[in-house]
């Protein structure tokens, strides 16, 4: 068995969470991660652009895809190692990344509860560095498996050479190079909750828990998101579009004496302050802003949606004004959070 299916002129209607209605000039689904160097052989995936594609939950397609695009369907998840204190899980790359939160929880372990609910599948989790509710998934991940395209080799890269930063991480910056088969997450059986953001406590008290577990925290998380953001089955889109953004700590402080009410959140170091991205867009009248069929959801200012048959060009250009605008208003620049397939974010 190859291990791979191979198919021409594929329409990738179904598979993006924006529901824009693009093609790919191939599509590969691949089954075993050990067939990759034997995919790769193939002249079109050597010279051309590739795109390995989970739930299609972080992207946005702003023309028809003029290569390869990979989808990884191994999905499983178990347990390698188990001291007691903490287990090593080993997750495949195809997996829907709650179903692996939904899965460690039942296994009596912590870590991931604040990440439940994002979509997407675990290969995406380590590009993106995930997060939710003060959480990043980086802080949990012990080794990442991935082809690498250079070598024709699959490689087993360890925390610290994956660069974690917020939202960023060294397959980020190397998209081109890696196909991500596997990750491996050190999870604790106990730690200490992590509930002081964005009303997590309030809703862990109107569901009546006082003394909450990690599944609890994962059910009030999953209540809220499913409250502020659009279902994208329903409503095409991908989620937050825009990254929080990063301020020193003392225009952090400038701008909440002139502005309030403006959501002020630790960052990765103490002379550095995330600022909520929602409240800026919202602050400058775009939420619930609709031209034609592309829009602002009218639950949440984060989130950018397709109402049915806006292109992924019209829903950039969207994107472009609403940061245009922040920028104008609060002197803050916006950096797109997803990924921009046949486009650049600064080139317009």
């Amino acid at each position: 068995m190859s291990g791979y299916q191979l198919a021409e002129n594929v329409s990738l209607a179904g598979r993006n969470t924006f529901h824009l209605q693009v093609r790919a000039a191939m599509m590969a689904d691949v089954t075993r991660a050990e067939s990759l160097p034997e995919l790769f052989d193939f002249a079109m995936l050597r010279d051309g652009p590739v795109l390995v594609l989970g739930e299609g939950s972080n992207l946005l397609f702003a023309d028809d895809f003029p290569g390869v695009v990979i989808c990884l369907t191994m999905a499983g998840a178990r347990i390698i190692e188990d001291d007691g204190a903490h287990a090593l899980v080993r997750a495949e790359a195809g997996l829907s990344w709650n179903d692996l939160v939904t899965w460690t929880l039942g296994k009596g372990l912590a870590g991931l509860e604040n990440m439940a609910l994002i979509p997407g599948t675990v290969g995406a989790c380590p590009i993106q560095n995930i997060g939710a509710y003060g959480v990043e998934v980086g802080e949990f991940i012990e080794t990442v498996e991935a082809f690498h395209r250079g070598t024709h080799q699959l490689k087993r890269v360890g925390r610290v050479d994956c660069e974690f930063g917020y939202r960023d991480s060294r397959f980020k910056a190397e998209l081109d190079q890696w196909v991500i088969t596997a990750v491996e997450f050190r999870l604790p059986r106990q730690r200490e909750l992590k509930l002081d953001y964005a009303g997590v406590r309030e809703e862990l008290a109107a569901m009546g828990v006082d003394t909450p577990r990690a599944a609890h925290v994962a059910e009030a998380i999953s209540r809220i998101r499913t409250r502020k953001l659009p279902n994208p089955a329903l409503l095409g889109n991908a989620g937050s579009f825009f990254k929080n953004p990063m301020l020193s700590a003392g225009q952090a402080e400038a701008m909440k004496a002139e502005y309030p009410e403006l959501p002020v959140f630790p960052a990765d170091a103490p002379e550095r302050r995330k600022i909520s991205a929602a409240w800026l867009i919202e602050s400058a009248g775009w939420k619930g802003y609709r031209e034609g069929d592309a829009g602002i959801a009218a639950q949440h200012a984060l989130v950018l949606v397709n109402h049915g048959k806006a292109t992924g060009a019209q829903l950039l250009s969207l994107a472009h004004r609403v940061a245009d605008s922040v920028q104008e208003k609060f002197c803050v620049a916006l950096e797109p959070e997803p990924r921009l397939i046949g486009a650049r974010w600064d080139a317009r």
